[in-house]
């Protein structure tokens, strides 16, 4: 009789384990099922982003390329939008990463749709005065009306975050440069006589902002989509930024001009081709900028 009890326990607690075994292996099986989903549906998104962004520098094109003069406020701001795009394609797969460059487009659609509107506009308005002016003064005075416009539409997009305290920066630019054993720098567009990347901007003047020690953060990105110097990353609640230095300066609410390098790695040379500069204030991209090294 005892033996038939051990028997009948045996088998129960066999019939317990197997249903726990099965149990779990549905449940780490649905996990699996759901992080694929996700991950499904975030490449799906960042690729309708960057289908966005595409379509937006395509009307950047449009503009300038519907003018004889093209205007280096409206061509920087298309060189802006190739910044963004550049940084999203080697941003991190995140639901916080992606809202924050949803962000970004849905502010930059709000100030194209004031563009596209204002061109219109001056287009009718220039039609209407090729019945009235002759030849010279239509010229004359499409060349005025199309600055004017410019002047205003570009102050509008210049700045997309809407922190009015918040820091700015302008004039980003890089390049290469020789560096002389005298220390002297001698700017240079050839890649293999390159021995630094100098980036060089402003902080311009906002007395909105808390004067103090501040830091910025420069990513560098060569024609291999590499992130240059330290390629350290730093995160922010669910974004990560991959950076090549941190600009660490004090401010005094005045324009401040700013200048750092990064230098290639080891005995590595820069490659030849086109290279993306990011200016960022924590998570939020303030200013983009390229350069092309031969």
């Amino acid at each position: 009789m005892s033996g038939t009890n051990n028997n009948i326990g045996l088998k129960v607690g066999l019939g317990i384990l197997l249903a726990l075994f099965l149990g779990t292996g549905f449940y780490a099986s649905k996990l699996y099922s759901e992080k694929k989903e996700t991950e499904a549906t975030l490449v799906k998104e960042k690729k309708q982003v960057m289908n966005d962004l595409n379509v937006m520098a395509k009307q950047y094109d449009s503009a300038i390329g519907e003018n004889e003069i093209a205007n280096e406020k409206l061509v920087e701001a298309r060189e802006r939008i190739q910044g963004l795009m550049d940084s999203l394609k080697v941003s991190q797969n995140s639901v916080g990463s992606l809202w924050r460059y949803k962000k970004k487009y849905l502010a930059l659609q709000e100030e194209m749709d004031v563009l596209l509107e204002e061109n219109d506009r001056l287009k009718v308005e220039n039609e209407l005065l090729a019945t009235t002016l002759d030849s010279t003064q239509i010229q004359l005075a499409e060349r005025s009306a199309f600055t004017d416009s410019l002047l205003v539409q570009n102050t509008e997009l210049a700045d997309v975050v809407k922190d009015a305290g918040a820091l700015q920066t302008i004039g980003l630019k890089g390049f290469g440069v020789i560096e002389r054993s005298s220390g002297k720098l001698i700017p240079t567009e050839r890649a293999r006589r390159s021995d630094k990347i100098r980036v060089c901007y402003t902080v311009a003047k906002n007395t909105l902002a808390d004067a103090g020690d501040k830091e910025l953060y420069v990513q560098i990105i060569d024609p291999q989509d590499n992130v240059l110097g330290a390629n350290n990353q730093v995160e922010f609640e669910e974004q990560v930024l991959n950076y090549s230095l941190i600009s660490r300066f004090n401010y005094e609410n005045r324009n401040l001009n700013i200048c750092e390098f990064v230098a290639p790695t080891g005995d590595e040379k820069f490659e030849k081709g086109r290279y993306i500069v990011n200016v960022f204030n924590e998570s939020e991209l303030i200013s983009t900028s390229e350069f092309t090294l031969r």
